[in-house]
C-alpha cells in the first residue's frame, strides 16, 4: 500500500470519527431515530428507578415523565380485620407503608415535573383481579388532570400474571366513563401483535393509541399492525438492551435502568396531543389483505410467559 494511500485511509477514518455520533451510526446503517434532536424523548420510571432531578433537567431533549402509578389492586390497609390476601399480619403492614410512601414518591415527582415544564402522565399495571376496581384504584392513585396522560400497561398474556384482554377492556371502557378519555395502551411486541391479529374481538383495546416496546434500532417496517398505522410513543431503551458500557440513550441523572422512549415530534407537537383520550380509527381490510391473511396454523403460539422481542 502507497503513502498515498494509506494517508488517505487514515484521513477518512479520523473523519468519520469527528462526526457527531447520530451521523456515525447512520453511515454504519443504523437508522435509530431518537438520535433526530426534533423528536421528543419521554422517560418513564417506577418507585425504585433513582433520579436525580437537577441533572435530569439539564437535558432539554427530555420532554415528557409517565410514571408508574397503581398495580393491579389497592394493597390493604385493615390488616388486623381482613385476610389482607393470605398474608400475615406483618407483610400487609409492609407492603401498606411500601404503598404509602410510592403515592408520596409520585405525588413528588409529578410536582416536580410539571413545575419545570415537563409532561407528566401516569400508568397502570394491570393485573388479575377486577377491572373495575383496578381502573378505580388508578383513577384514586394517579388523580389525573385533564392535561395528563393515562395508561394501561400490559406487560405480557399470561392471565396468571397480567391483566387479561378481556379486562383490559372493560378497565379502558371505566377509565372513559369516568374521565371522558380512553387511556392509551403500553404493549409490547408480542402482546401488540395478539391483539391487532385479533382485533374484532378487542374492538376497543386495538384502536387504543399505541405506547410501543420494542429494543431495536428501528421499528419503521412493524406497521401498519392491525388498526395501528403507527406508535404513539415507541420505549428504545430499557435496562434489557442498556448497560454502563453501551446505551441507545443516556439520560443524565439516572442509571441505566431507567426507561427512554420517544415521539416522531418535537415537544411543542407533543404537548398539544399528549393528553390523547380518542381512539385511533379502525382499519378495514381490503379484499387483498384478507386473501393473504395467515391460516390457523401459521397463528402465533402464545406461551405462558411473552418477553420483549429484542
Amino acid at each position: 500500500m502507497g503513502k498515498r494511500t494509506l494517508l488517505t485511509l487514515i484521513v477518512g477514518s479520523l473523519l468519520i470519527l469527528a462526526l457527531p455520533a447520530q451521523n456515525r451510526l447512520a453511515l454504519a446503517g443504523e437508522r435509530q431515530p431518537w438520535n433526530d434532536p426534533e423528536h421528543a424523548l419521554i422517560i418513564d420510571a417506577y418507585e425504585l428507578n433513582s433520579i436525580d432531578w437537577d441533572a435530569l433537567l439539564q437535558d432539554t431533549r427530555i420532554s415528557g415523565f409517565v410514571s408508574k402509578a397503581s398495580d393491579g389492586l389497592p394493597e390493604d390497609y385493615a390488616c388486623k380485620t381482613s385476610d389482607h390476601s393470605g398474608d400475615t399480619v406483618g407483610h400487609c403492614k409492609t407492603m401498606w407503608r411500601k404503598y404509602a410512601v410510592s403515592r408520596e414518591l409520585f405525588r413528588t415527582r409529578r410536582l416536580i415535573a410539571k413545575s419545570n415544564g415537563i409532561l407528566w402522565g401516569a400508568y397502570h399495571l394491570g393485573r388479575p383481579g377486577n377491572p373495575i376496581d383496578q381502573a378505580n384504584h388508578f383513577l384514586d392513585y394517579a388523580d389525573p388532570k385533564a392535561d395528563e396522560l393515562m395508561v394501561l400497561d400490559i406487560d405480557g398474556l399470561d392471565p396468571q400474571q397480567f391483566m387479561s384482554l378481556a379486562d383490559a377492556q372493560i378497565f379502558s371502557i371505566h377509565i372513559k366513563e369516568r374521565t371522558g378519555r380512553y387511556p392509551i395502551l403500553y404493549a409490547n411486541d408480542v402482546v401488540a401483535r395478539f391483539i391487532a391479529d385479533h382485533r374484532n374481538d378487542y374492538q376497543i383495546l386495538s384502536r387504543l393509541p399505541l405506547w410501543y416496546a420494542r429494543y431495536k434500532p428501528d421499528v419503521e417496517g412493524t406497521f401498519p399492525l392491525g388498526n395501528w398505522t403507527g406508535y404513539a410513543m415507541w420505549q428504545f431503551s430499557s435496562a434489557d438492551n442498556c448497560s454502563s458500557r453501551r446505551c441507545p440513550y443516556r439520560v443524565a441523572g439516572t442509571l441505566p435502568d431507567i426507561d427512554v422512549n420517544m415521539a416522531s415530534m418535537t415537544k411543542t407537537q407533543l404537548a398539544r396531543i399528549w393528553p390523547q383520550g380518542d381512539l385511533v380509527p379502525p382499519r378495514i381490510d381490503t379484499p387483498s389483505m384478507l386473501a393473504s391473511a395467515p391460516g390457523p396454523a401459521a397463528k402465533m403460539q402464545v406461551t405462558a410467559l411473552n418477553y420483549q422481542d429484542f
